[in-house]
């Protein structure tokens, strides 16, 4: 057997040793979006998991098999452990699932809607309820100011 063989077979190994992916270890809040979020997110593991099974030969594609097998222990975990939480009582107040939109000390507004951490992209305008951000805001009320990466906001609307 050639070494150039033995080689090309240990990368492949490693590829499929993938790691698993973290869980963090805050409780998984979601919104009702979120939680369709995360099944299908889990049903996409479902499918590439009998995909990959259904290759045949594992080991023509270890990595493939070792994806799909972390995807979907990982969005298992997260499906077992989300709870939907629905924004309640005051509606000027920020809490988990509102949006609030927010004015700098520069004129700039900004708007966040505060979600569970799988749903967060901060490129569409959601942020984790973890972030900095959003502990900063959360509790808050309209007219009220924070401090937010070394700089004073205003909450000028919860939506």
């Amino acid at each position: 057997m050639s070494v150039a063989f033995t080689r090309e077979e240990d990368y492949e190994a490693q590829a499929a040793d993938l790691p698993d992916r973290p869980i963090s270890p805050h409780s998984n809040l979601v919104t009702a979006s979120g939680l369709a979020q995360i099944e299908a997110e889990l049903a996409a593991a479902r499918a590439a998991y009998s995909a990959a099974q259904a290759q045949g030969d594992v080991s023509a594609d270890r990595t493939a098999m070792a994806r799909a097998t972390r995807d979907l222990r990982y969005w298992s975990a997260r499906r077992a452990s989300a709870q939907l939480v629905e924004p309640t009582g005051d509606p000027d107040t920020v809490q988990f699932g509102r949006t609030v939109e927010i004015e700098r000390e520069d004129g700039r507004r900004q708007a966040f809607r505060i979600v569970g951490e799988d749903e967060a992209d901060p490129s569409k305008g959601s942020v984790s309820y973890v972030s900095p951000l959003a502990r900063a805001l959360i509790g808050r009320r309209v007219g009220d100011t924070a401090t937010v990466a070394g700089a004073e906001v205003e909450i000028i609307a919860v939506r």
